[in-house]
C-alpha cells in the first residue's frame, strides 16, 4: 500500500502538523471525498491522505442539482459514517450553505462536526469576509481549511460554474483573499477551478498547504470527488476531473493508482487545467 514509508513503516495519523510537514518538503498531498465507512475505509488504505466529507453529496449522494439544500446534521451523519472507516487519514468537513451565517452559528456548527461527526477539520466557502469566524475558530483549536475559487454555494451569486481569478482584477483579489484568510489563522487552503499560473503563485507564496481540484499542478496537493475519480459521475464530467479505473481490476487499486499519481506529480496533467 502507499500508505507505507519507503522502509515499510505505517506512516502515523495525519494531523495540521503533518499537512504542514509535506508542504515544507515537497510531498504532494492526495485528498478525496468520502461519504460513508466502506469508501472511507478503503481510501484510508491506499494512501489518501485528506478524506472530505463535501457538501457534494448532495449532487453525488441524494442526486439534487446543487449542494445548496446539504444540512449540519447530514454533513455530521456522513462524517460519523466516515470516521468509523478511518485509521490514518485527516477528516475534513464541509461547513454547508448558510451554516456559518453568524459568528456564533459558524463556532457552534463547527463544534458539531467535530463533537458529533469526528471530523479533524473544517471547510469554509468565502474570501476575506470569512476572517473573522476564522480568527475565531481558530482560537477555539478548530482547524480550518479556506476555500477560494469556484464557491459551489455561491454558483447563484456567481453565475454558475465557472473559473475564477481569470482576469488581472479579480485574480489580485483572490492573492490578497488568500494572505487575509491564512493571517486569520486558516491551516490550509482550497483552490476549485483556478488557472493553473495563479494558482502556482498562491500555492509558492502561502505558508500553509495549498490543495488544487482543476488549480494545476503547482498546488501542494490534489483533491477529486471520488465518483469522478472512478468514472461514474451522472451527466457531465468537469474538465479537471480523471477517471482511474481503466486498466484497474477493482475500485481499490484505482484509488491506488490516484494516490500515486498525484503524489508522483503525474496528475493532473495539461488537459485537466485551466
Amino acid at each position: 500500500m502507499y500508505a507505507a514509508t519507503p522502509d515499510n513503516r505505517p506512516r502515523g495519523p495525519v494531523n495540521v502538523h503533518t499537512l504542514h510537514r509535506m508542504k515544507r518538503e515537497g510531498e504532494k498531498i492526495a485528498a478525496l471525498t468520502a461519504y460513508d465507512y466502506t469508501f472511507a475505509a478503503l481510501e484510508d488504505a491506499a494512501g489518501v491522505d485528506v478524506m472530505l466529507v463535501g457538501d457534494s453529496l448532495g449532487m453525488v449522494v441524494q442526486g439534487r442539482d446543487s449542494t445548496l439544500p446539504v444540512t449540519v446534521e447530514e454533513i455530521v451523519y456522513h462524517c460519523r459514517c466516515v470516521a468509523a472507516g478511518r485509521h490514518r487519514a485527516l477528516i475534513m468537513a464541509d461547513m454547508p450553505f448558510m451554516s456559518h451565517g453568524t459568528l456564533e452559528q459558524g463556532l457552534a456548527n463547527a463544534g458539531l462536526l467535530m463533537k458529533q461527526g469526528g471530523a479533524h477539520m473544517v471547510k469554509v466557502e468565502g474570501a476575506a469576509d470569512q476572517a473573522r469566524l476564522i480568527a475565531a475558530m481558530a482560537s477555539a483549536g478548530v482547524p480550518v481549511c479556506a476555500h477560494l475559487g469556484l464557491r459551489p454555494q455561491s454558483v447563484h451569486k456567481l453565475g454558475g460554474y465557472r473559473v475564477q481569478g481569470k482576469d488581472e482584477k479579480s485574480a489580485k483579489i483572490m492573492i490578497d483573499d488568500a494572505v487575509v484568510l491564512e493571517e486569520a489563522g486558516a491551516d490550509m487552503l482550497l483552490l476549485e477551478c483556478v488557472p493553473a499560473a495563479l494558482a502556482e503563485r498562491i500555492s509558492t507564496h502561502a505558508r500553509i498547504p495549498v490543495i488544487g481540484i482543476g488549480a494545476g499542478s503547482g498546488c501542494d496537493g490534489q483533491i477529486l470527488v471520488v465518483q469522478d475519480m472512478l468514472g461514474i459521475t451522472q451527466g457531465k464530467t468537469p474538465k479537471f476531473a480523471h477517471d482511474f479505473m481503466p486498466g484497474q481490476d477493482s475500485v481499490a487499486s484505482a484509488v491506488e493508482a490516484y494516490v500515486v499519481a498525484v503524489k508522483s506529480g503525474g496528475f493532473p496533467a495539461a488537459e485537466h487545467c485551466f
